[in-house]
């Protein structure tokens, strides 16, 4: 718990030995030319702990990172120890249970992320659908993705096909050796993405999970 992260101290370590969310974090900050976070506003998704939302802040993103009402303690007192006194912006940390209550705690029209960062949140859990919807809700047209993704099971390359029906998606880097693809998305625009399909899959989508 009191350790403190420092963004720089992850380029010394060899590729083999880095988690996802350091292969995020690491991305981050190597091409903050072409991804500029400086006054962005960024959303993590199932933050954890954390450490990418404090990379981004870091960056000088303005960052809420979001994660389940039990997990909010630790993520708030990791990012606050983090980043004080150190941040442009004072990062914020939110609950964000995947597609509950999404047009109440984040309305589309104050939705206006210009990232989203998402580390390893597709993995054995009932709730893809849900997840599905979560993205869906928080793009804009003009929103970039970033997505770390560990591939386990069956499952989860079929939730990357259902993923491609709604979102333009691009491998930036692959790590073979621990089973890790980074991801860049964008929202496809209504027209391409079939938009009566889309409601329909959408209205489907919350009365019942559907099986991936």
């Amino acid at each position: 718990m009191a350790r403190c992260f420092v963004p720089t101290l992850i380029t010394t370590a060899s590729w083999e030995g880095f988690h996802f969310a350091l292969v995020l974090c690491y991305f981050l900050e190597t091409n903050v030319k072409q991804y500029n976070m400086v006054d962005k506003n960024v959303i993590e998704i199932g933050a954890g702990t954390g450490l990418v939302s404090i990379v981004a802040s870091l960056l000088g993103a303005h960052v809420t990172a979001t994660d389940l009402p039990e997990l909010l303690g630790n993520l708030q007192y990791n990012i606050s120890r983090n980043t004080k006194m150190k941040c442009r912006h004072l990062p914020q940390v939110k609950e964000l249970s995947w597609g509950v209550a999404l047009d109440k705690n984040f309305p589309r029209s104050s939705n206006n992320f210009d990232y989203i960062l998402a580390a390893d949140v597709v993995y054995a859990h009932p709730f893809l659908e849900e997840l599905l919807i979560t993205f869906d809700h928080l793009c804009k047209e003009t929103t970039v993705i970033f997505w770390v993704m560990k591939f386990r099971l069956e499952k989860e390359n079929k939730f990357v096909d259902r993923f491609r029906e709604l979102f333009d998606l691009e491998e930036i880097s692959s790590f073979p050796s621990l089973n890790i693809k980074l991801y860049k998305a964008m929202k496809k625009n209504q027209r391409s993405a079939g938009y009566p399909q889309r409601e329909a899959w959408k209205t489907k989508a919350v009365s019942s999970r559907l099986s991936l």
